[in-house]
Parts: C-alpha cells; sequence; structure tokens
C-alpha cells in the first residue's frame, strides 16, 4: 500500500478543539461491514448497537503528564516510556541540536541521544509535566482529566487511547468489560513519512493482559475493540505472542483478524497508521466512504471528536 492512499482533506473547523460537555453526548457513525448500512446514532446508544453477549474490551492504560519544559535552551521534553530503573526513560527533546548528553536541564539528565530526537535520559521523580495533548490541539484544556479515559489504571502513555474517552461509569456498567493494557508511546500516532507503507518504522510498545482477562477474551463469542490500540494487543496474542511484551505489529489492508470482530474507533489522521489499520478491518473504499459521510455529516474529527462504530 502507498501512503498517499491515506490522504484525504478535511476542513479545519472538524478538528475537534474541546471534548463533548458530556462523554457519552457524542455522535457514533455506525457501520455494518456484512448489510453495508450506515446509521448515526449517539455514543450513549453504544450497547443497543452490540450483539448479544459482546465482550467489549478496553485499554486501561493512564497518560502520564510527560511534557516537561526546559530553560537555557528554552524547550521541552516529551516522556515516552519508562526503560530502566533509578528513573531512566526514553523521550523527545527539543532544541536537540542545541541539547548535550552528559548535561541536566532541570529536573531532566541527558544522558544518550538516539536519534531524531528521541533520548534516553535520567528524570527526577516521578513525572510532573504537563498534560501531552497533541499539536493539532491549539486550544487550552480546561480540564486535564478529560484526556484521560474513566478507567484509566496503570501509568505509561504519552498519549491516551482516545476511542475510549466516550465512555462514561454509567455506559460502562450497561456493558460487560474486560480490560488490557497497551502503553501508548510515539509510533502510534507518528505520521507515515515513507512513499511505501511497508517501509514504515514500528518501534513497538509494551502491553500486558492478564491470563485470566485472555481466557475471557479468547472464548468470547463477540469482541468488541475499544481503540486501535486495543487491537493491537488482541491481535498480537491472537497471532501466538506472550500476554506481556512489545508488539511491533503493524496492522495494515490484507491483515487477517483473528480475535476482533467489531471495533470502535475515532476519526484518525490522514497519512496515520491508525487510518491504515481502520481500512485493514472495514476495506479501503468502504472506509474511505465512511470518512466522506462523516465530513459531509459534520462529525467532529481526531481525539476529542466523533466516534465510529464497525460491526
Amino acid at each position: 500500500m502507498k501512503s498517499a492512499e491515506l490522504d484525504y482533506e478535511l476542513p479545519p473547523e472538524l478538528i475537534a478543539q474541546h471534548p463533548a460537555e458530556r462523554r457519552d453526548e457524542s455522535r457514533l457513525l455506525v457501520y455494518d461491514r456484512a448489510s453495508g448500512e450506515v446509521r448515526h446514532r449517539r455514543f450513549s446508544d453504544l450497547p443497543e448497537e452490540l450483539p448479544a453477549g459482546a465482550l467489549t474490551v478496553v485499554n486501561d492504560t493512564r497518560v502520564v503528564p510527560a511534557r516537561i519544559p526546559i530553560d537555557s535552551p528554552r524547550g521541552e521534553v516529551l516522556l515516552l516510556e519508562r526503560v530502566g530503573e533509578n528513573g531512566v526513560w526514553e523521550g523527545l527533546a527539543r532544541p536537540t541540536r542545541r541539547l548535550r548528553a552528559g548535561r541536566r536541564y532541570g529536573s531532566v539528565e541527558l544522558l544518550e541521544h538516539l536519534g531524531e530526537g528521541r533520548w534516553r535520559l535520567r528524570l527526577e521523580g516521578e513525572p510532573a509535566g504537563e498534560t501531552p495533548l497533541p499539536p493539532y490541539i491549539t486550544q487550552p484544556l480546561r480540564d486535564a482529566g478529560r484526556y484521560q479515559t474513566v478507567y484509566a489504571r496503570e501509568p505509561g502513555s504519552a498519549a491516551a487511547p482516545t476511542a475510549g474517552l466516550h465512555f462514561t461509569e454509567e455506559l460502562l456498567a450497561r456493558l460487560d468489560v474486560e480490560r488490557v493494557t497497551l502503553h501508548v508511546g510515539l509510533d502510534t500516532f507518528r505520521p507515515v513519512a515513507v512513499h511505501d507503507l511497508d517501509e514504515h518504522p514500528i518501534h513497538g510498545e509494551r502491553y500486558e493482559v492478564r491470563p485470566e482477562a485472555w481466557e475471557r477474551i479468547r472464548a468470547a463469542e463477540t469482541v468488541v475493540a475499544v481503540g486501535t490500540t486495543t487491537v493491537r494487543v488482541l491481535e498480537t496474542i491472537a497471532c501466538g505472542s506472550e500476554p506481556q511484551g512489545r508488539t511491533g505489529l503493524f496492522i495494515t489492508p490484507g491483515f487477517e483478524f483473528r480475535r476482533v470482530d467489531a471495533l470502535v474507533t475515532n476519526f484518525h489522521l490522514p497519512r496515520s497508521t491508525l487510518l491504515a489499520l481502520v481500512m485493514a478491518f472495514a476495506g479501503v473504499e468502504e472506509t474511505r466512504e465512511l470518512y466522506r459521510t462523516a465530513i459531509a455529516c459534520s462529525y467532529r474529527f481526531y481525539s476529542f471528536g466523533d466516534a465510529c462504530l464497525i460491526l
């Protein structure tokens, strides 16, 4: 697949700058792959759209306050992943050309430049920076808690698994829910910058699934994955990997899904690996038509935008 096949035109006013006032008030575009039918619902209608007995699987990772400002030179460090004991992390730091290994910048000591702005670093204490919002959100977030899912437990992500932001405690109580964990790093959201999609490098992200959770998931008649990160965990294990480790699974059109039967997801950026995964699940032309429909109907896009359910 060529990366240009992941392009589409989006009016800037459809990029959501704030979440819906109530999480489950966001819109839900429902696509039934078997019939081709498209329905326009609210996210609070999700339980009515799912098959009886469906198991809904969520990613319970928690976003850490990972954006740490530095002075002299003025810049910032974005923590990506804890990689060792004694506060050792991997992160992005800028302005990289003016930074030096072995120097301390506030609470951060840079240890080794890994290329492409990535550094191995040591952090003094626990992360105590700002919420690392994506660059397309240009307006301040009034409540940092809205960039966390209500079921977030395990700290470790540099970005939220945004399909889960639509859930409320009340909505969860109406579903049969199981949890997995994948700590979201840079790779999930890094744009595709190569001509051929199979040349896009994946560095991998840490995941963990409790054995008893995997037994429930494996035995379920219908598994509904909330978000592309959940899909990657489930399909990694279904392909024969251990219940915990690192996944570099890159799902593109032609992939054979072994455990995911339905997908809840947001509307993703052009030239993103997330859009490639949705195309793999729903079909390339079908996804393009869904996105055209969402734009024509003024759905809100990206992290704080509306959702899509693919059955």
